[in-house]
């Protein structure tokens, strides 16, 4: 019998093992899909498949519904991977961005880009986003309890069909957080946790959180960037710019000097013209709807009772995250920003503006000085998008559009809601969504 069909059998029979399992779980209380052997062997759609199976019988099973989203979601990054490998990210280059270095293997045979595809590989990635948010966004329940290994699941970020140890959510983390870790240290913990109610809107708000992201990029017309400096990052450029890409790389972690030149040009074509401004309105619903979603989630943490392994705790509870302790104070902080983030995001507060200060900005000042009357509606730059120059922006007058008088955000407060987190603010933004 060959591999792959051993393969194929293998995976069969764990569909119908899973099918018959779940069959007689329907009275149970504590009723889930025995989703985690196909995601710590990195067999997401087939895990997907049996979850799907299962809801045609229950289709009121809460939990499972999250464990699908769940596993939707995995699905979006891991499709993510695999496109990026296919046309060869960073090749051997990694090492010198420590926080694009995601342990995919160097593809020795990687296709050729063009700016139409590196736009697919995003739209392609904010559908499987969508795909997970409609999942999770059908759940219903109170009472989702969904136990995972999270440390132990597997990504096959290069489509080669194998999930070793590097690939595992453990392993990539860590490297995220070392890139000197090498593949022969991937040591990969369980990482024990218990999804819970709370921990549904949280996810959803993630899909929305990336899918912003990924419209904002899609809104704007990035070709003359991509062909004049993508060599950077893949190894085949489709580009009118080819004596560029044969070059080479360099012994400076695969950069070569002439690349300092490159990144100069890449900054200075941060200047994008805006060909799809329906895209801009939509990353505005999503960044709305994030801040929403954040509100409902702490809203079922807020009323935890218990302390089982939880992914985001409230004060009375102990997280399953080392070195984040999530008291009261940071609750109330996070709390705060959220409500000051909607009022910018509604346009009924502005952003401060750095121009038009007597005197003037100085390089050397230890604050930015703020004008006291005019502030930035960031609403309407979501609204009402003109193009994109990154050098006008720092400059200010960019701005010109947006311009308002009105209650100006004050940075005052910001700092007194930043200082709630001592100092690990942004990670806690990145955990809290």
């Amino acid at each position: 019998m060959s591999l792959q069909r051993s393969q194929s059998l293998n995976t069969a029979l764990k569909i119908v093992t899973a099918a018959v399992f779940l069959s007689h779980l329907s009275s149970c209380a504590d009723e889930r899909p025995v989703i985690e052997p196909f995601l710590m062997e990195g067999q997401l759609e087939e895990g997907s498949r049996a979850v799907r199976q299962h809801l045609e019988r229950n289709p009121d099973d809460q939990s499972a519904k999250f464990t699908l989203g769940m596993a939707q979601f995995f699905q979006a990054l891991e499709g993510l991977g695999q496109d990026q490998y296919r046309y060869g990210l960073l090749a051997g280059r990694a090492r010198a961005l420590p926080f694009m270095r995601l342990p995919i293997a160097e593809n020795e045979e990687p296709e050729q880009i063009t700016y139409e595809k590196a736009r697919e590989i995003i739209q392609s990635f904010v559908d499987r986003l969508q795909k997970a948010e409609q999942t999770l966004a059908s759940v219903a329940s109170e009472n989702v309890v969904v136990p995972l290994r999270l440390g132990q699941v597997r990504l096959d970020l290069n489509g080669d069909g194998e999930t070793p140890n590097e690939e595992s959510i453990w392993h990539i983390t860590q490297v995220l957080q070392n890139p000197r870790l090498s593949n022969e240290n991937a040591q990969v913990r369980d990482f024990h946790i218990v999804f819970d109610s709370g921990d549904v809107p949280w996810l959803q708000g993630y899909c929305h959180a990336l899918s912003a992201m990924g419209e904002i990029v899609l809104a704007h017309d990035w070709k003359d960037q991509f062909e004049r400096t993508a060599h950077l990052f893949y190894p085949k450029v489709k580009s009118p710019y080819f004596f560029l890409a044969e070059e080479g790389t360099g012994a400076f972690f695969s950069f070569g000097a002439q690349n300092a030149l490159d990144v100069l040009a890449w900054i200075h074509t941060i200047n994008y013209e805006v060909t799809e401004p329906d895209r801009m309105r939509k990353a505005l619903l999503h960044l709305e709807t994030m801040i929403q979603l954040s509100r409902v989630s702490w809203a079922f943490i807020d009323k935890e009772q218990d302390d089982n392994r939880e992914w985001v705790p409230n004060a009375r509870q102990t997280s399953v995250m080392r070195g984040f302790n999530v008291t009261g104070s940071v609750v109330a902080g996070w709390k705060e920003f959220l409500d000051e983030m909607d009022l910018i995001l509604k346009g009924r507060k502005l952003v401060p503006f750095w121009r038009g200060v007597r005197g003037g900005v100085s390089p050397f000042a230890t604050s930015v000085p703020i004008n006291p009357t005019l502030g930035i509606n960031v609403r309407r730059v979501f609204t009402e998008p003109t193009r994109l120059d990154l050098a006008l922006w720092i400059q200010g007058t960019a701005a010109l559009p947006y311009l308002e008088r009105g209650d100006i955000t004050s940075p005052r407060k910001w700092n007194q809601m930043i200082g709630q987190f001592r100092g690990q603010f942004f990670n806690f933004a990145l955990w809290f969504n």
